[in-house]
């Protein structure tokens, strides 16, 4: 059976995050050189606990990517030494942000001209989002003044400022387009933030202007596309709304914002205006996001808090919450971000999907099933799709391939789709099935190096149409030449046809770039083994019993070294 491409299918279907957490940014560097105190009522544990012990014990947590854990330690030096209050007050304003409690780390927010000028920014923000979230917006308007803000807050400083101007009841400062020179981020979520606060003033046909400024063009986002598709259904403009939906669900089918938004405006239900603190916190998401990917997770983290101080029901933050804790390892916590999401927002399907993961990859797979198989009985083809993954990750081979049947008839074309039965099919042994599926995937996008790979490694370990698979091959591996299992594909290929010297080069080249994948290994005693090279062959067979192989290629490998490789088979016919 193809093991090593199922096991990369069920890698990127899981999705597993890299560590998050590391040192990225200003942020991380506040809470390294910097000092915090904890939440009031928090007690130190332990008999004789001392203020340095609690310090290093906070500062370790912190680091660890536990910031609800390092408040409390911090709180705890605050109460065995009142002196000592100062030393921590920054390290807890991080960990307070981190975990959530914006309030408490408003209120220990840095304040002294020594502190560096971002972190100095951070703490501005952070105090002028508690005032917004709490009706001082008056008050607090002078911490948001774009010019003074340091890199990297000057983008959310400024996107903030026309909102809290219009909460402070300016009816000039709020339709002042926000700037930020060289920044593309600010320039686009800026014109939209003025297309709402226009809309909210009554200048209809200056906030359409905008708006249609941003959902023009080849491929416009869903961002755009809702907001004004809102604008339209609030105007009883439902047929141009729906049109409007329709454009970008003509590309993304599945989207499931757009397609609740759609239902709305075809059953006349106009989506209400945001509120000013609703607008001001989705004017923080896409900066959160951007700063995510661009690997500055703890300071996307802390912006996603910020947006959720201002709307709680923001559930796109919170999923984005879940990811990131979970990615860190507390399983606990993302859980309780995703179950934020009700059963009425558009997210819910992704929320409960990824609440299913998270305990798939925990090893709970009965409560994983259990969550997916609930959210795929009221037909969403999302969650259909997401129950399939599940089985394919739980070895229930021909149930996940027979899952998608409904969803294949009724859905338009989709490549993906053929090639997700077509794992199935084949880890389940139906082999003519999957065969037509993968075939059906390649001739609907036949550039793919995942399908391109995937069935010619498939024809490859059957010994079936070598030349046609080996071009596909190398097809696979130009596109991706530092893909281990494709270039292991290539080396198959080789080893197949009876070219050895050549398998065993490809081969290492496989082992190399992905060294602990156990059936690369065992590829490549393989190959030694055909060129005379028996000690390294049973050198590559015991490696492999180290590295966690399925039980199929470890009974393999014991084979191996117990009894060596029967005589070479005669080399596959080749074409003419």
């Amino acid at each position: 059976m193809n093991t090593r491409s199922m096991a990369r299918w069920k890698q990127r279907t899981l999705g597993r995050a890299a560590a998050r957490l590391a040192a990225a940014g200003a942020l991380v560097l506040l809470a390294a050189c910097a000092t915090a105190p904890g939440q009031a009522g928090l007690r130190p544990e332990g008999t004789g606990a001392s203020p340095y012990g609690q310090f290093l014990a906070g500062r370790a947590a912190l680091n660890a990517g536990r910031p609800a854990d390092a408040a409390r330690y911090y709180g705890a030096v605050r109460i065995l030494d009142p002196d000592a209050a100062g030393i921590a007050d920054e390290r807890a304003f991080v960990a307070a942000l981190l975990a959530g409690d914006v309030e408490t780390a408003a209120r220990l927010a840095p304040t002294s001209e020594t502190t560096s000028p971002p972190n100095l920014s951070l703490s501005r923000l952070v105090r002028a989002v508690e005032g917004m979230s709490t009706g001082r917006a008056r008050q607090v308007r002078s911490l948001l003044t774009p010019e003074s803000a340091a890199f990297p807050h000057r983008a959310a400083t400024a996107l903030l400022a026309p909102w809290a101007a219009a909460m402070a009841g300016d009816k000039e400062g709020l339709l002042v387009r926000p700037q930020s020179p060289g920044d593309r981020m600010v320039d686009v979520f800026g014109l939209l933030a003025q297309a709402r606060l226009f809309e909210r003033t009554g200048r209809l046909d200056e906030a359409e202007t905008n708006f249609k400024v941003l959902s023009g063009g080849d491929s416009p986002g869903q961002v755009m596309v809702l907001a004004y598709g809102g604008f339209l259904e609030r105007r009883k403009r439902a047929p141009e709304a729906i049109a409007l939906y329709d454009g970008l669900l003509a590309t993304d089918p599945r989207n499931s914002a757009v397609k609740a938004a759609r239902a709305r405006a075809a059953a006349g239900r106009a989506e209400p205006q945001p509120t000013l603190r609703q607008g001001a916190a989705q004017t923080l998401i896409p900066v959160a996001a951007t700063l995510i990917a661009a690997g500055q997770e703890q300071m996307g983290l802390a912006y996603l808090r910020l947006a959720l101080r201002l709307d709680s029901e923001q559930y796109a933050a919170w999923i984005l919450v879940g990811d990131l804790l979970d990615g860190d390892g507390l399983a606990e916590d993302a859980r309780a971000a995703y179950a934020r999401t009700p059963p009425t927002a558009p997210e819910f399907t992704t929320a409960q999907a990824k609440l299913a993961w998270s305990y798939q990859r925990a090893g709970d797979k009965d409560t994983a099933l259990r969550l997916a198989r609930q959210s795929a009985a009221g037909g969403d083809v999302d969650a259909v799709i997401n129950l399939s993954d599940i089985l394919r990750a739980n070895e229930m081979f021909s149930e996940s391939a027979d899952v998608l049947d409904p969803v294949l008839a009724s859905s338009p074309p989709d490549w993906r789709l053929s090639y997700a039965r077509g794992v199935s099919l084949e880890r389940a042994g139906r082999w003519p099935e999957a065969e037509r599926d993968l075939k059906a995937a390649l001739a609907l996008n036949p550039d793919e190096p995942e399908l391109l790979n995937y069935l010619g490694y498939s024809w490859i370990d059957r010994n079936e149409n070598l030349d046609q698979a080996l071009e596909m091959v190398r097809r696979a591996v130009s596109q991706n030449p530092r893909s281990g299992a494709m270039v292991d594909s290539l080396g198959w290929a080789y080893y197949r046809l009876g070219d050895f010297p050549q398998a065993v080069t490809t081969l290492e080249m496989a082992v190399e770039l992905e060294p602990g994948d156990p059936e690369l290994n065992n590829h490549l005693g393989d190959a030694y083994w055909r060129v005379g090279r028996r000690d390294e062959a049973g050198f590559q067979w015991r490696r492999v019993l180290t590295l966690d192989p399925d039980p199929k290629i470890r009974a393999d490998a014991e084979r191996k070294l117990a009894e060596g490789l029967a005589p070479p088979p005669l080399p596959a016919a080749r074409k003419p």
